[in-house]
């Protein structure tokens, strides 16, 4: 575990200093913070909105799911965990810790109902991803000889061609018995029990093709409005592309964001930025201001977690204190 930890804390330090060393060479910092400063504010209120209106309908979106596998929550108690959640990915890495934060609070309200929680906190981010890669997909077709993105576009369609098969391996079930010849090596390596309650998890949910479709169609709209508001900070720094390339970079970006060498993708998602919109002929310190005042759009949704985690620590503190005096 130690060792792992280790490899992890080294993992991250040299890919983001690598990323930041490829920033550093691209961009003038000067006149980056020069384009920063000079970020139009109605562009920027405009990604602001687009960023923080999509936390109620995720929300409501995940209590669908969880109340498909009999469990029922406010949706007031599950926005406050998802805010929570972005504040907890902040220090954690990638999204992943915020999953990780959700599933964990939740089952502590539902004992017992481990896997149906775990499995929809999963499932969400899984089709999150399979929405995000049919956008990519449209992308790819309206970007093919309009935009010199180059290995971009074929990265996409693998990841679109991929996400496919996975979803053929969860929900299937032929490949629910083709997949028991993995049983034996997860046993061995102590894996069995974790990945057969998410898999289970998942898996339960192809009996309710409904909430799926409904569930499908919220998150298109909601990263329909992410990838909006790039292209909102895009224009904030003057940077005027239609908002067909962005329909391409979102996806591509929501998945680097996922890299889990990094905190909440510190540089990775910068020098993604300069990179992709490079291609298209677009400034460099532009393109980077355009990934960092998204990154402060984002942060704008960690606020009120921390917000609420100080106010619970302070509450949870406050009859301990009392008792003392």
């Amino acid at each position: 575990m130690l060792r792992n930890r280790w490899f992890q804390a080294a993992a991250t330090v040299v890919v983001t200093g690598l990323a930041t060393l490829y920033i550093v060479a691209k961009i003038d910092i000067g006149k980056t913070a020069h384009i920063i400063g000079n970020a139009n504010p109605w562009w920027l209120l405009l990604c602001a909105f687009l960023t923080v209106v999509t936390v109620p309908p995720q929300a409501w979106r995940w209590q669908l799911l969880l109340r498909v596998r009999g469990v029922r929550e406010s949706l007031g108690w599950l926005i406050r965990a998802y805010v929570v959640s972005y504040a907890v990915s902040q220090i954690l890495p990638t999204g992943i810790g915020g999953d990780a934060s959700r599933i964990y609070e939740t089952t502590r309200r539902h004992p017992g109902y481990g896997s149906p929680i775990a499995g929809s906190v999963l499932l969400e981010r899984a089709l999150g991803g399979a929405v995000t890669l049919l956008l990519a997909a449209i992308g790819f077709l309206l970007a093919i000889g309009r935009y010199n993105i180059g290995a971009y576009l074929w990265i996409e369609a693998l990841f679109v061609v991929l996400t496919a098969l996975a979803g053929v391996v969860l929900f299937s079930r032929r490949m629910r018995n083709v997949l028991r010849f993995s049983v034996p090596l997860f046993r061995r390596l102590r894996l069995e029990r974790p990945i057969r309650a998410v898999y289970e998890g998942i898996h339960g949910y192809r009996d309710h093709p409904a909430p799926l479709l409904v569930v499908a169609g919220v998150t298109s709209l909601a990263q329909l409005s992410r990838i909006v508001a790039i292209w909102a900070s895009a224009e904030a720094v003057g940077i005027h592309l239609s908002v067909r390339p962005y329909i391409v970079l979102g996806p591509l970006l929501f998945l680097v964001m996922l890299v889990p060498f990094t905190i909440n993708g510190l540089a990775i998602r910068e020098a993604f930025f300069v990179s992709f919109l490079g291609k298209l002929h677009v400034d460099a310190d532009a393109a980077f201001a355009t990934g960092f005042l998204f990154f402060v759009a984002t942060l704008m949704l960690a606020l009120p977690g921390l917000a609420v985690i100080l106010w619970e620590g302070i509450r949870r503190r406050g009859p301990a204190t009392v008792a003392d005096g």
